[in-house]
């Protein structure tokens, strides 16, 4: 027996944690799925609260009380929808911001607007989400003298594969030839 560990790294379990999620939030959009988990909180909790001003109290109550807990409770599930199904991200992004949109109407105006933005904020970065392209394991190996590449995981742009797709003008020599003068 050997007391000589020199070929084995030590790595805690804080660390290994730490960059499961780090891999885990990459690969989905996580931002958008916190942000409609988010919204979901204060539409379904204030018409339920009671707020005190001293003496006052002022209660949030209204007859959709029910409307507000199903449209909270569907953006909270919308949220982790994000997160444990990103190739349905579209659809959970457009749900969240018509609730969004509805909760306006039927939830204390969307939860004093804290819910609402968060709704549509979350919903549009779902939408907006594209997945990273893989890196193999020999391109994150050799980083040498190279620059980074320009996407990570997680953070491709809707605009990326649009780029030369649109004619430009004047390449073609026989259009317009034909005019009158």
């Amino acid at each position: 027996m050997s007391i000589n560990t020199e070929g084995q790294p030590i790595v805690s379990f804080f660390s290994r944690g730490r960059l499961a999620f780090r891999y885990f939030r990459w690969r989905r959009p996580f931002w958008a799925g916190l942000f409609v988990l988010i919204a979901g909180l204060p539409i379904a909790y204030f018409p339920y609260r009671n707020v005190t001003f001293g003496d006052l109290t002022v209660r949030m109550a209204t007859t959709a009380g029910a409307g507000s807990l199903v449209i909270g409770i569907l953006l909270m599930l919308l949220g982790l929808t994000i997160w444990f199904q990103p190739h349905v991200r579209i659809f959970a992004g457009v749900a969240a911001i018509l609730l969004a949109l509805v909760s306006l109407i039927v939830s204390n105006f969307g939860g004093f607007l804290v819910g609402f933005l968060f709704g549509m904020i979350g919903g549009a970065m779902s939408v907006a989400w594209l997945p990273g392209e893989q890196r193999s394991a020999a391109d994150e190996q050799d980083t040498g003298d190279r620059e980074p590449p320009a996407t990570t995981p997680g953070t491709g742009s809707a605009l990326a594969g649009f780029e030369g797709a649109a004619p430009e003008r004047g390449k073609d020599p026989g259009k317009g030839k034909h005019r009158a003068d």
